[in-house]
């Protein structure tokens, strides 16, 4: 990419988006396409289309999702399932119509089958039963992987697809309910101890082991393979180390410093019991991630405290 390249930034807005927003100004790009969902309906494939067809970006992130945890996925799984296909569909689409030099598609590490082996390999992808909890938003994503392969081949296309791992960090989304792990329990040991809580309940066992990645790691992870990754195969995006649930609650506990105790309801689901990504691809390519776990918890703790009453607000509405 050159400086002068027009990059479109999908998903500006979101986690993932916002930090590959800030990797690349940093790095001194400053012609970024950004709309956000109020300006641009993603689903909308005559939107979208207008929207390339003035704009002409040269370089496409593929940011852009409906994204969420358990409880989210497996409530809303229709929402899931429509608005990521609608999205990526169109997107992919208006690339290949305004002839884009390259774009990345971000899907996730939930595409890969639930018993697949650990570490998970890139290979493993369609080798076997998804998690029930998330199949809808993951059939999705696999939908977005095959449709980048499938206009590559017909097309000549180049476009790449990256499977991050779980990620966290500065403006994350952190409703009880809907957000995903991390973000989900920032809140609930905070707001435990403002308002002195005796107990702090964690849904499962706490036995699930997850990979987590801050997402400024992600952001350069994503640049790094935008400049230096041309081949149509997924290649995963972690930190090839991964921690139970309960280890994760107990680092949270102490950063925030609640001093309660901790109750783990066993009536919820745990989900996957082990999703670890096997990163030798991404390594072998000379990228590692650079933040580590406590570094980066203690770092979005922050930011969540400094805009508390914010996140408080957007979730309630």
């Amino acid at each position: 990419m050159q400086i002068q390249d027009k990059i479109y930034v999908a998903g500006h807005s979101g986690l993932v988006g916002k930090a590959i927003v800030r990797a690349l100004q940093l790095k001194g790009y400053q012609n970024l396409l950004l709309k956000s969902s109020k300006e641009l309906d993603l689903r909308n494939q005559q939107s979208v289309l207008d929207f390339f067809y003035t704009n002409r970006p040269d370089y496409v992130f593929m940011a852009a999702a409906k994204v969420g945890g358990i409880h989210a996925n497996a409530t809303y799984p229709a929402d899931f399932f429509y608005d990521n296909s609608m999205i990526q569909n169109n997107i992919i689409h208006a690339s290949y119509l305004t002839n884009i030099k390259k774009m990345l598609f971000l899907g996730s590490s939930c595409i890969y089958p639930k018993m697949a082996p650990q570490p998970i390999e890139e290979s493993a992808l369609l080798s076997g039963y998804l998690e029930p909890t998330n199949d809808a938003y993951a059939l999705a994503k696999i939908g977005g992987i095959k449709m980048c392969q499938a206009y590559h081949q017909q097309y000549g296309c180049n476009f790449i697809s990256a499977m991050p791992t779980n990620l966290y960090g500065p403006g994350d989304h952190y409703h009880l309910q809907n957000s995903h792990v991390l973000p989900a329990l920032i809140r609930k040991f905070h707001e435990a101890k403002i308002n002195q809580l005796p107990t702090v309940t964690i849904w499962g066992t706490g036995q699930p082991r997850r990979e987590f990645l801050h997402v400024d790691d992600a952001a350069a992870a994503c640049i790094f393979l935008m400049e230096s990754y041309n081949d149509t195969e997924i290649i995963n995006i972690g930190s090839g180390i991964d921690h139970t649930i309960e280890e994760m609650a107990r680092l949270i506990q102490g950063i925030v410093g609640y001093e309660g105790d901790l109750v783990f309801d066993t009536t919820k689901p745990d989900g996957m019991m082990k999703k670890q990504l096997n990163v030798h691809k991404i390594n072998q390519l000379g990228w590692y991630p650079k933040v580590s776990l406590e570094d980066g918890l203690t770092q979005t703790y922050a930011d969540f405290n400094l805009h508390y009453l914010q996140y408080t607000e957007e979730t309630q509405r």
